[in-house]
């Protein structure tokens, strides 16, 4: 199937959703609300972070907001892309459980940063492949709104957590200090362990010693992205430590280190 087909689809079984609202009376509100039962999309929660009129929810719509789970602007720029970007736009709609489209920007921004030039469509899709999509153990902070890619007993997890989300604590200053310090510190050297386990490099000391949690921390929260979600910038410490250590490993492998 052609990206844009797939992407009509998704639209389509959007639409669908929606087509199953029907109106009750909240008596605790007093107000007239709309419930529905979804088969591809949660609903509710759509209409609460994309602010969505339901009164009169059309396919135009629909493809307005698959087009944002894309990471587009609207339908109409999603039309006109280059093949590389649609892929892209794809990669994320169907990882949007390993790294939201939030993450994904801060990603490449820090990258570009970094690097000192602007990447191309087609080196972000290089990039996303290599760094998320076909590396499993990224977990986003993000709301996965496909329910057919969600476990049934995993739908109010995920409903708590977008909750949990609205009234997070948030990080204002840094560096970070005291009790914040330490346990980034503690959640990037546990999830380092577990990466670099993961990826089996055959000289595993020689990363470690390149390894220092603190510089690693300065490069993913960084003062313009402030004030942040605590639990947010957690994430990202550990949604970014693989590329982190493929990078460690790499620079071990080039340099051809020595144990000392």
């Amino acid at each position: 199937m052609k990206t844009i087909e797939y992407f009509k689809l998704q639209a389509k079984n959007l639409h669908k959703d929606f087509k199953t609202q029907k109106p009750y009376f909240d008596s605790s509100l007093g107000d007239n609300l709309f419930k529905y039962s979804p088969k591809f999309f949660d609903v509710d929660a759509l209409v609460t972070d994309f602010e969505i009129h339901e009164n009169h929810f059309t396919l135009m719509n629909a493809q307005h907001i698959i087009a944002r789970l894309g990471g587009f602007e609207k339908w109409t720029v999603l039309l006109k892309a280059n093949p590389e970007a649609l892929e892209l736009s794809k990669l994320l709609f169907d990882n949007m459980h390993k790294i939201s489209i939030e993450e994904w920007d801060m990603y490449i921004s820090g990258e570009e940063d970094e690097k000192g030039f602007l990447f191309d469509d087609e080196f972000k899709l290089d990039i996303f492949k290599a760094v998320f999509a076909d590396v499993d153990g990224h977990q986003s902070y993000g709301y996965d709104y496909r329910l057919a890619k969600i476990e049934k007993s995993s739908i109010e997890n995920q409903k708590i957590k977008h909750m949990e989300r609205k009234s997070a604590v948030k990080i204002t200053t840094l560096p970070l200090a005291g009790k914040d310090h330490k346990e980034f510190i503690e959640v990037a050297n546990m999830k380092f362990e577990d990466t670099l386990q993961s990826i089996e490099h055959e000289h595993p000391e020689l990363v470690r010693k390149l390894w220092n949690p603190e510089q690693y921390i300065e490069e993913v929260i960084k003062t313009d992205m402030l004030p942040i979600d605590r639990d947010y910038a957690l994430s990202l410490v550990e949604a970014f430590l693989i590329h982190k250590v493929i990078e460690l490993a790499t620079e071990v492998d080039e340099d051809g280190l020595i144990v000392n």
